[in-house]
């Protein structure tokens, strides 16, 4: 699917690709904000946390820090719920924390009872479907452990965010977008870090481990939260009552 030169590039900057690939995100969240106005926004949040959970299990080292490949598409969570508490209420922000929380329910139900089917034992793909099946054993085997960490720690980190913003949104008169944008979800990621890693990591890994890695995603976390800050402010005057994507229409022929 990708060229085999652009895959080399990548392959030889990876700090890099981690930058376009945070920028790629952050600017597809905003693109679907302005095609599909609120709409857009809270599929955004569905999709960052599919591909959070999907992703999560790989971890790989970017600036010298071993870190979670989620961790992208897990923080970018936080940056679309400020933003719609932000232009939407806060109300529309914690329905939408709700709603990311049932999709993460049942993707983690779904997932599970897909493992429940055997690969086929036909002669002429009895190899694909066990190596697929093997490969969907691998990924999307939750343990009890990985489920509920996972699970409440999303659902505590990000009520707390939404509450937060808006606590210091009331403090600050609706001024220094930039404050609440930040300081929320540097403290709600910090929540999320510790019950993630003291709940999950630590099981997996020894404590040392589990705080190493802890610390390694929170201080991916606190940059993500301060690479966002033009984005939120760009989308702030956006007038998204009439989104673009409510005007889309077929070409004439």
């Amino acid at each position: 699917m990708i060229p085999n030169s652009i895959e080399a590039f990548f392959y030889a900057n990876q700090n890099f690709l981690w930058l376009f690939t945070l920028t790629l995100d952050l600017s597809m969240t905003l693109l679907m904000y302005r095609l599909f106005g609120r709409l857009g926004l809270t599929a955004a949040i569905v999709l960052a946390i599919l591909l959070a959970n999907l992703q999560g299990p790989k971890l790989t080292v970017i600036m010298g820090m071993e870190t979670s490949l989620g961790v992208i598409f897990y923080s970018s969570i936080f940056f679309a719920t400020d933003l719609l508490g932000e232009k939407h209420g806060r109300a529309a922000a914690s329905q939408a924390v709700l709603l990311g929380f049932g999709v993460s329910v049942i993707i983690v139900v779904m997932m599970s009872m897909s493992l429940l089917y055997l690969p086929s034992a036909r002669p002429e793909s009895a190899q694909f479907s066990a190596e697929i099946h093997q490969a969907f054993s691998r990924i999307l085997d939750f343990t009890p452990r990985f489920v509920f960490g996972s699970l409440l720690a999303y659902l505590i980190s990000q009520s707390f965010d939404v509450w937060f913003f808006h606590k210091l949104k009331a403090w600050t008169n609706g001024r220094h977008l930039w404050l609440r944008n930040n300081l929320s979800t540097i403290t709600s990621q910090a929540l999320d870090t510790v019950l993630y890693a003291v709940i999950v990591w630590w099981g997996i890994f020894d404590l040392g481990t589990a705080l190493r890695l802890a610390l390694a995603k929170y201080a991916f976390k606190v940059f993500i939260a301060a690479f966002d800050t033009p984005f939120i402010y760009w989308a702030r005057n956006w007038d998204v009552s009439r989104p673009v994507g409510g005007r889309l229409a077929l070409p004439q022929r």
